[in-house]
């Protein structure tokens, strides 16, 4: 530990909750010095990572402090244990001198995305299969082609040409580049690895899922939308703005692309290998810790994701999606009376991953709702506390109903 930072050491007796699920107002993480700790979830939502029973050197509580929101997970002392506290604003500190820490927390935050990503692929896009490398390029581009947007389309033959010049469907996507060529009036922009400033138009694709990953970006200027491309919909994960960065989980595990970025608007980026990211953690600590905070925050979106695939009825689902978005903007509930969402219904609809048909039809039904109104094609809502209060109420008849089936069952 860096001789300047004072740490606290703290006791729990076996058996002691340590941090507990749902409080909010996180401030600070632990790691294990000595014993051992459970961490659990109430929910159960897919399988989770390996490892809930944790050890020496072990940490827990990151993701909430680092992200700022309520806890996602509770932790309780299995033996007598001795833990380290870190508050939230002595991270930057803490990294400073102890690289290895910051490399092992951002290598496991990069893991855990991938792997909760890919249980959300599966649940929301009700696709079994994980992307397995470059060939999933050509279905980016089949979509693309099929809905229209030439130029993305145009982009993702290239890159299946380029990644799979033996594919069996290469013959395929040379034919499809010749039909769609004479209609590309702006070439897509091809940039060296020396190339770290770098402008992309609104709609322009700055990398497809299944693509190699060779760099990460930290927007400067404009914003960029992430997705995930199935057979019938684009499913739209985040939008993310000037001082965001992206792509981090490609370059620091060597793995394709888990989703898409697509300039959003008009963008500039700056593009950092992997060179000169392992000089970035030596040299720019305050650079680390926002990585850190941003893969937290992200990884706190995914679990409330996950959790609202779990609502069994359409329109709760559409309630508890527009809440999180609310959450995740830490918008106080107690001082906003009205709000404006940063995207419009085929956006909502994108997220809750419904078809376009049903979501159609569910967002009817949220609009039957006169507290929600479209303007500007985005979704204002009068009273933000109905979100919550309708929220709340679905939530509340599905534990309901799981109570019910569960007195049934037993007896």
């Amino acid at each position: 530990m860096s001789a300047s930072l004072q740490l606290a050491f703290i006791n729990f007796t076996k058996d002691s909750y340590i941090i507990v699920e749902g409080k909010r107002n996180a401030d600070r993480f632990f790691i294990i010095r000595s014993g051992k700790v459970k961490v659990s979830k109430e929910a159960q939502i897919v399988a989770e990572e390996q490892g809930d029973t944790l050890g020496p050197g072990d940490f827990f509580g990151v993701v909430s402090t680092m992200s700022g929101h309520s806890h996602i997970e509770t932790a309780l002392a299995i033996t007598d244990v001795t833990l380290i506290s870190v508050q939230k604003d002595q991270f930057s500190q803490l990294i400073q001198g102890n690289a290895p820490v910051a490399m092992k927390i951002i290598l496991q935050f990069s893991k855990r995305m991938r792997y909760l990503d890919e249980a959300l692929t599966r649940l929301t896009l009700k696709n079994e299969a994980a992307i397995d490398g470059p060939t999933h390029i050509f279905n980016v581009a089949e979509y693309y082609a099929k809905h229209n947007q030439m130029n993305q389309a145009f982009y993702a033959y290239q890159k299946y040409l380029k990644y799979c010049p033996k594919g069996e469907n290469v013959q395929n996507a040379i034919e499809r580049i010749k039909k769609i060529a004479p209609y590309i009036k702006i070439p897509p922009k091809v940039f060296s690895l020396g190339e770290t400033v770098r402008s992309y138009s609104k709609n322009s694709v700055i990398f497809c899922e299944g693509e190699p990953g060779e760099e990460l970006f930290i927007i400067q200027k404009g914003s960029v939308k992430i997705i995930k491309i199935t057979e019938n919909s684009e499913i739209l994960l985040a939008v993310l703005k000037s001082g965001d960065i992206f792509g981090e989980m490609a370059l620091l595990e060597s793995k394709p692309r888990a989703a898409g970025a697509v300039a959003y608007e008009d963008c500039q980026l700056m593009a950092v290998n992997k060179s000169n990211f392992q000089q970035m953690i030596k040299t720019q600590p305050q650079l680390i810790a926002r990585l850190t905070t941003l893969l937290a925050e992200r990884i706190w979106l995914i679990y409330k994701q996950l959790a609202n695939t779990k609502i069994n009825d359409p329109l709760g689902k559409m309630y508890d999606m527009l809440q999180i978005q609310l959450d995740k903007k830490r918008i106080d509930v107690s001082k906003y009376t009205n709000y404006s969402f940063d995207f419009g219904i085929n956006e909502l609809i994108n997220m809750v991953g419904f078809s376009q048909s049903e979501g159609i039809k569910i967002a009817k039904k949220l609009m039957e709702n006169h507290t929600f109104q479209i303007m500007n094609d985005k979704i204002f809502v009068k009273d933000i506390n109905e979100i919550s209060r309708q929220s709340a109420y679905y939530k509340k008849m599905q534990q309901l109903e799981k109570s019910r089936m569960g007195t049934k069952t037993t007896a």
